[in-house]
């Protein structure tokens, strides 16, 4: 009678010893006999279930509908559960175009590999702290707000902008003052053009509470005093001046 090893079997199979002892302690597949040394020795049965196994994994069965299926007790796999596996397969290929565009892009404009998603042509206009918030953003808003966050980003850093990321963190009262007032209009002209900064609960991926502290948390580990003081005092002057813009009209 022909008997293999495990790794024998799994060559055969066309996966790997891990996989075999996985389904193993899944139950999926028995256990074998043992020569008189030891080691498990497996036959044509073993190799068939796990061949069947293996078909089931490929397709996107998950694995405890397999031992079922295999068994015939759910040999007619509904409509819906194949509907579900093929909406998940076609989500897993959109992926993988996603990511070799974006392996594209950093190739193609030498961005760092962690540069976030969509923005390997803006990497060399970001600062680490800015790039870190938009990984953070990207996780809090929409499609929309991230396309409006790209837009500006591309259009480049202004001198204000500069001037915020090389702030020293016992930058004086004085210059944090100046900074605030020069960057106030820059920050209004975005609120009007982006309305969406002034409240995003409609551009928001998840709660606003997780997003307020996702936010908070970031601007504290990211930015010094200094920075979050002048974000803070000019945030405050351009809401007002999009405000006074909105009681004239």
């Amino acid at each position: 009678m022909m008997a293999w090893s495990t790794s024998e079997l799994a060559r055969l199979a066309g996966t790997t010893v891990n996989a075999v002892r996985h389904y193993h302690r899944l139950e999926l597949l028995p256990e074998p006999a043992r020569r008189h040394n030891g080691y498990k020795q497996y036959g044509v049965t073993h190799l068939l279930r796990l061949l069947q196994i293996r078909r089931l994994v490929e397709l996107g069965i998950p694995l405890n509908r397999i031992d079922r299926v295999i068994a015939g007790a759910d040999e007619e796999l509904d409509d819906a559960t194949l509907d579900e596996v093929d909406e998940e397969l076609a989500a897993t290929i959109d992926r993988l175009h996603r990511a070799r565009s974006e392996i594209a892009a950093i190739r193609r404009d030498g961005a760092p590999a962690h540069t976030p998603s969509g923005f390997a042509g803006e990497a060399s206009r970001l600062s680490a702290a800015d790039s870190s918030m938009i990984h953070i953003y990207s996780r809090i808003y929409d499609a929309d707000a991230m396309a409006d966050i790209r837009t500006m980003v591309a259009e480049g850093p202004t001198p204000a902008g500069a001037a915020l990321d090389a702030l020293p963190a016992d930058a004086s009262e004085a210059m944090r003052e100046r900074l605030a007032v020069e960057l106030a209009p820059e920050l209004a002209e975005r609120m009007e053009s982006y309305p969406w900064m002034r409240d995003p609960r409609d551009h928001l991926a998840t709660s606003q509470e997780t997003a307020e502290q996702a936010v908070v948390a970031a601007l504290w580990k990211l930015y010094n005093d200094a920075q979050r003081d002048v974000l803070v005092r000019a945030s405050e002057r351009a809401r007002r001046i999009v405000e006074g813009r909105g009681a004239s009209t």
